[in-house]
């Protein structure tokens, strides 16, 4: 392995390949570390539509297409008493925007994508920790996986933390990760061969079910099985496993039970593996960036699975991390502006999915169940939150834009339909397309500046006239 490289990326999955691609196409030198040989397992297979144009500006969206995974033509909600759907033909395209995916094989093809583009990917190594020159990350020791007496040294200007949950700057050295009060759950999964389709809801679509003590997903694979897994409280899945002298097998069956949608789709179905346990505590770091480095991924920040978010928000950070950092090298922009620009776009991406998922389970009509309470946001919470950059479009007009609690009823009503008439907080979001925010509207620039992908892929000042077009 080199001693030094311009760029170091450490890890090989969406956050980490997709940050890999943008950058060495860009021309700058980029090595990627990854742990594990791929193809590798990996959970999080239901893809959402905000991950094409990502892709296709990477490239490498037609290889996703072409590969034969399953076209996911949006998603069923039976939550409660209530039946939602959201189609994604909604969006104005008759191709499909989004995929259930087998994450070995969607990862693999990321990550040689990468390689294509000139990144050098190393697998197998593990990177054990970061050097500090002062408060600037500037080398990474790593070693070999399967031969952890083999290992080195190697210098960086600039580092990308995409190692996942494992976190290797925000829980080894900066400790910053802070895990929220609500969504302290568990995740209990399995595979399905000969499943019943869902018939119900868009083409395709991954089934979410709730039960009194959580909710069960199902995402069909291209493979011909079925993905069913069960996201219950920490609390109740540990009292389930006493109860239950420990069987993880007899946890997920009894909930099961308890579901009758998905349980008549594996009505004839084999089981094809054995259980899988994950906990699913979402967490996030106080901040993104510092010098010579920044989060990326779920090294970054994590929700709960309910509206499948991961990838979309590994590969979205990936974007705006390689645009902030090329923007850096480039000598466009100094290192602290593109990083606040970073860390504050990021983390108003996260905290409107974190408030939306949090009214998703406050709109469960049932909630005297203590797993639903559960999800609810504390006030601490929610004084964390920057609501009125999240939802700006939403909660103009409050007079004390300080009283949080005013703010989040205001936008929980929103979402919950108060205005349209319509319970779904999915379609009520998509309604006010302003919240999104695009970084690459110059209305919606952070510290004057917002984000471009021409004629180079990077940041650019609101004040600064556009570049000239070709002649």
């Amino acid at each position: 392995m080199r001693e030094s490289t311009q760029i170091l990326i450490i890890g090989g999955g969406p956050a980490g390949s997709t940050a890999a691609g943008l950058l060495a196409r860009e021309g700058f030198q980029v090595t990627l570390l990854e742990r594990d040989r791929f193809p590798r397992y990996h959970i999080g297979e239901s893809i959402l539509p905000s991950c094409r144009p990502i892709f296709e500006m990477l490239g490498v969206w037609d290889k996703v297409e072409a590969h034969g995974f399953q076209p996911k033509g949006g998603a069923f909600f039976q939550w409660g008493p209530e039946e939602w759907e959201v189609r994604f033909s909604n969006l104005g395209d008759d191709t499909p925007n989004a995929w259930q995916v087998i994450r070995s094989e969607f990862d693999q093809i990321l990550l040689d994508h990468a390689r294509e583009l000139g990144a050098e990917v190393i697998e197998g190594v593990s990177v054990r920790d970061i050097e500090f020159d002062g408060d600037r990350a500037v080398a990474a020791r790593w070693y070999d996986t399967k031969d952890p007496e083999r290992g080195g040294r190697i210098e960086f200007g600039h580092v990308i933390d995409a190692s996942g949950r494992g976190g290797v700057l925000a829980t080894r050295h900066l400790k910053n990760r802070r895990f929220h009060d609500v969504f302290r759950n568990v995740a209990a999964w399995t595979y399905w061969k000969n499943a019943k389709p869902l018939g119900k809801g868009p083409s395709g679509a991954i089934a979410v079910c709730s039960v009194e003590d959580g909710w069960f997903w199902a995402i069909p694979l291209h493979d011909g099985t079925l993905s069913v897994g069960l996201v219950t409280g920490r609390d109740l899945f540990n009292d389930s496993r006493g109860r239950l002298n420990g069987d993880i097998q007899a946890v997920y069956d009894e909930a099961l039970a308890k579901c009758p949608t998905v349980l008549e789709l594996l009505d004839g179905a084999e089981q094809v593996s054995g259980m899988k346990v994950e906990q699913d505590y979402s967490y996030v770091a106080e901040s993104f960036a510092g010098p010579g480095y920044l989060l990326s991924g779920d090294a970054a920040c994590f929700l709960d699975p309910l509206l499948s978010t991961g990838v979309h928000l590994a590969t979205y950070s990936a974007m705006l991390g390689a645009a902030s950092l090329s923007s850096v090298l480039r000598g466009e922009v100094a290192e602290q502006d593109a990083w606040r620009f970073y860390n504050t776009i990021y983390h108003h991406a996260y905290q409107r999915l974190l408030i939306l998922v949090s009214v998703f389970y406050e709109s469960y009509r049932g909630k005297e169940h203590h797993f639903y309470n559960a999800q609810r946001l504390t006030s601490d919470e929610r004084d964390h939150l920057n609501l009125q950059a999240a939802f700006d479009r939403i909660i103009t007009g409050i007079a004390d834009l300080n009283d949080a609690e005013q703010a989040y009823q205001l936008v929980q009503d929103h979402l919950q339909g108060a205005e349209s008439g319509d319970p779904n907080p999915l379609n009520n979001l998509n309604r006010v397309h302003e919240i999104k925010q695009s970084p690459f509207d110059p209305a919606n620039a952070v510290g004057g500046l917002y984000l471009v992908t021409e004629p180079r892929l990077g940041l650019r000042s609101s004040e600064a006239p556009p570049p000239p077009g070709p002649s």
